[in-house]
């Protein structure tokens, strides 16, 4: 299955063509003419279309959050994140699948598991630059969570270390633009919201 093969066509949306300009194992870009509710008129738009993604905040027993600090050619730069990675497989997955890539992507990332009686809490999902892209994020908040042993990770990916950040550290790093990357910025953002995590300075 294509990743342009998961892209909906809800009512009142109409995609008149589609032509694929480049597509790999991770990307697709197309250029598509859409027609979509508000415009008599369908509209030309290129889209890089994305697996769907997860994003997991680890708290460890001490209330501290796990960030690995990531090297990211496009912008270079290595920048402190929340774990995070794409679900691979399946275009469309079911919430098992979710919820399994984010125990995965928190053991390869971070060394670190769900502890006996832990919890693995949904916090719904974000578009990570709908103007520009498909990408869904799948947020979760993983507590408490412990060491597990080596960290497994993808050749592929740079992590260069893995730390613990207390709230009031993360915060700082937010407020002294150390956090840059729109993933950790949404997660600190829907946790703050739903009560987790404390953006305001005490």
């Amino acid at each position: 299955m294509r990743l342009s093969d998961s892209v909906p066509d809800p009512e009142s949306w109409e995609t008149r063509s589609r032509t694929t300009r480049y597509a790999d194992e991770h990307v697709e870009v197309v250029t598509e003419e859409v027609k979509t509710p508000s415009r008599v008129q369908p509209k030309l738009w290129t889209t890089v279309l994305r697996k769907n993604a997860v994003v997991v905040a680890p708290v460890t027993p001490a209330g501290k959050f796990l960030l690995v600090r990531e090297e990211r050619i496009p912008v270079r730069s290595s920048l402190w994140e929340m774990p995070a990675g794409q679900i691979d497989g399946a275009t469309a997955p079911n919430q098992k699948q979710i919820e399994a890539e984010a125990v995965r992507e928190l053991r390869e990332e971070t060394g670190h598991q769900l502890s006996t009686g832990g919890e693995l809490l949904a916090l719904g999902y974000f578009f990570s630059s709908p103007g520009f892209t498909n990408e869904r994020c799948y947020f979760f908040l993983a507590r408490p969570v412990e060491p597990c042993g080596p960290d497994e990770r993808d050749e592929m990916e740079s992590i260069l270390e893995c730390r613990a950040f207390a709230p009031d550290e993360l915060r700082r790093m937010i407020v002294d633009n150390e956090i840059r990357d729109a993933n950790t910025l949404s997660i600190c953002a829907r946790l703050a919201a739903r009560g987790f995590f404390a953006l305001e300075a005490r």
